[in-house]
């Protein structure tokens, strides 16, 4: 490939890593010696081991706990011998030929516990329990004895028999977690990384050397020389986190090895290293680290000293798909790298790359002379799952897309009973012999007997069952009308059974497409919450068993927080409104009762009744006004009859007096009449 075309891989590869895209890098390692085996650890704690040779999967391991326990680490114990593992009868010629080949695994839990599996048994072997209280980081194997040792989030290192299965001891190695362990191929020392690095003699269980230069936690120890400490020749090399540096350290006897002595420079962090071990000072170090960006790079160095400046790598290597999105595009697209392994006759690599669930093992030459190697390689023609026989016999079924699928109950596929014809040559049969019946007369009678047995209850039951199947078809077809007709139902019992009804590997998908149509059309997203809240109500056992549920529900909580922030200012909105509404009512309430007409339909003024006649009847016309009359009427006789009985008091006072009746004026008598 050209070196502009590798450029721009190197350049999107670091951009993914960048802005946080890379994939998250899982426990995988190379058995050793051979390579003939890769084990890696999914997401979801399953144990996969693939042959390197043929490219299958050649065993799968489901721990019990495989959710709440997730795995952690990963290491190969050493090879064994054909008389330790399980054996066969050998015929003479065969009695002295010994094959060594890797059979155990150690798994670390994030539940504090290790699992040992064999890969000759092809079940777990033992389990090592009570030793850390904490996430076990790092599990490794004693070279020659059978004794592994782990360190956790406790602080502690664990040192177990794996004859007995029982903890042989356990120390204080830090003030932090330890993440990392390496021992010596003598067997007598042993590294342990943290915050500090730290040697410790496996006899006496006390600190040896400590090494201080990192800033982070160290995450990689490996002895790089077989020579012992007394010759200062022992060298070990240590990364850590968010470090583009690889510190190479050397062991003396005086003590003065305070710093390190080589530094190799990186793309990235490191993830996978792997390298070949040099025996003499003329013998040079053969080291390949993949990074975290998903790049190789291969160093080569004679470890005879220190070295001032940053090493570069002698090659670098990066694997791309030919292709983009679309077919005619020839852009090549780069493929994070999963591991690499250092083949013995030191021209040729093994490499996995691609997708965890399905990787990619490939035994390829490389050529150190060039700076930049570029793989490009077609994964769509390569990328072929073939399980072995032993693992896996389920095969599905190749549905063409214009294939439609019918459910039994679902409104829309009631087809009516059809009445059986009968043939007008009816042939004999046999005693005893029965007719099969169709699969639309099956659905038929089950749908019939739902509905004369339970009613409409059997109906709902059949409609939740079929729905499931429908939502589950949906979400893996990404079928927008499937999906629009299912979250239509408002119904709580029908949504409440269909989710419960939903398999566990269904749930993250419906919780990503019901956190998109929360983003949509505000009549969806009313839809879509109370299928939220059934999801989240009756699922919740399952998603807090996930280890990354914060970067995939981070999303929706990030929505739901959005959509919530402005509540209350909301609320503060309607009060204001509702204040305002209800003064406007008050005002239209009051202008109308201004309007009301006052003028009074009747009035009656108490006068004389001459006045009374002159001025006219004033009444309310019709009969009514003979009754005015009469009354007007008695109140003139009684007035009357008050001023003749005032004349006859008068009178009988002047009489008291002595005076007489002829001694009044005329004009008086008149105006008294």
């Amino acid at each position: 490939m050209r070196l502009s075309e590798y450029a721009d891989v190197r350049r999107d590869s670091a951009m993914a890593s960048d802005g946080g895209s890379s994939l998250q890098m899982l426990p995988c390692a190379f058995s050793p010696k051979s390579h003939q085996y890769l084990a890696l650890c999914a997401q979801d704690g399953r144990l996969r081991i693939w042959n390197t040779d043929s490219k299958t999967l050649h065993q799968e391991y489901v721990p019990s706990a495989h959710l709440s326990a997730t795995c952690t680490c990963i290491a190969w114990g050493p090879c064994r011998t054909a008389k330790e593992g399980p054996q066969r009868k050998k015929r003479k010629s065969e009695a002295g030929q010994l094959t060594e080949a890797p059979d155990l695994v150690a798994l670390g839990t994030a539940a504090g516990s290790i699992l040992i599996y064999s890969t000759v048994k092809g079940a777990l072997q033992c389990t090592l329990d009570g030793g850390h209280t904490g996430a076990v980081n790092t599990v490794q194997w004693h070279p020659e004895e059978n004794v592994l040792y782990s360190g956790s989030d406790d602080t502690h290192i664990a040192e177990w028999d794996l004859q007995t299965g029982k903890l042989r001891c356990k120390w204080k190695a830090d003030r932090t977690a330890v993440t990392s362990l390496c021992v010596s191929p003598n067997g007598k020392l042993l590294l342990s990384g943290g915050m500090t690095i730290k040697m410790w003699d496996l006899e006496t269980k006390e600190v040896y050397r400590k090494f201080t230069g990192h800033s982070t936690m160290v995450t990689t120890l490996c002895f790089a020389t077989t020579r012992p400490p007394d010759s200062e020749g022992m060298y070990f090399l240590s990364g850590a986190a968010h470090d583009r540096l690889l510190s190479v350290w050397q062991v003396r006897s005086d003590g003065k090895d305070k710093n390190s002595v080589v530094s190799f420079t990186l793309t990235d962090e490191p993830q996978h290293i792997d390298l070949l071990k040099s025996d003499s000072k003329e013998e040079a170090v053969r080291l390949a680290v993949v990074c975290k960006d998903g790049q190789l790079h291969l160093f080569e160095h004679f470890l005879n000293g220190p070295c001032k400046k940053p090493l570069s790598p002698a090659c670098s290597v990066q694997v791309s798909s030919v292709g983009g999105k679309s077919s005619e595009d020839d852009t090549p697209v780069p493929v994070p790298l999963l591991a690499a392994a250092l083949n013995t006759d030191k021209q040729s690599l093994t490499l996995a790359y691609g997708n965890h669930l399905q990787p990619v093992m490939e035994r390829a030459p490389v050529n150190t002379s060039e700076r930049h190697v570029c793989l490009v390689r077609d994964l769509k023609t390569t990328l072929q799952l073939s399980i072995d026989s032993s693992v896996s016999r389920v095969k599905t079924p190749i549905v063409n897309e214009k294939s439609k699928v019918l459910a039994p109950g679902l409104p829309g596929h009631q087809a009516p009973p059809k009445a059986a014809v009968q043939s007008s040559h009816p042939e004999k049969r046999k005693k005893g012999a029965r007719t099969e019946m169709s699969i639309e007369e099956r659905l038929e009678q089950v749908e019939l007997s739902a509905i004369g047995k339970g009613g409409e209850k059997g109906v709902s039951t059949l409609q939740t069952d079929s729905y499931a199947v429908l939502l589950v078809q949906g979400l893996e077809s990404k079928d927008k009308n499937i999906l629009n007709r299912i979250f239509q139902t408002r119904k709580e019992t029908m949504i409440r059974n269909t989710v419960s009804r939903v398999p566990l590997p269904a749930i993250l998908p419906l919780l990503e497409e019901l956190s998109i149509r929360l983003q949509g059309h505000p009549s969806s997203a009313h839809t879509a919450v109370d299928w939220l809240k059934a999801v989240l109500t009756l699922h919740t056992s399952y998603l807090s068993s996930l280890p990354d549920l914060v970067s995939q529900l981070g999303r929706l909580y990030h929505l739901i927080e959005s959509r919530v922030k402005g509540y209350q200012q909301l609320m503060r909105l309607h009060g204001k409104l509702y204040l305002l509404m209800t003064q406007a009512a008050q005002r239209s309430s009051a202008t109308k009762a201004s309007e009301l007409d006052h003028t009074a339909k009747l009035v009656y003024e108490d006068e004389s009744s001459d006045e009374d006649e002159a001025s006219g009847d004033e009444g309310l016309p019709g009969d009514e006004s003979e009754n005015w009359e009469e009354d007007d009427d008695e109140e003139d006789m009684e007035t009357e009859e008050k001023q003749n009985h005032a004349d006859e008091e008068m009178q009988e006072d002047s009489k008291a007096n002595g005076e007489d009746e002829s001694d009044l004026e005329p004009e008086n008598e008149s105006e008294e009449e």
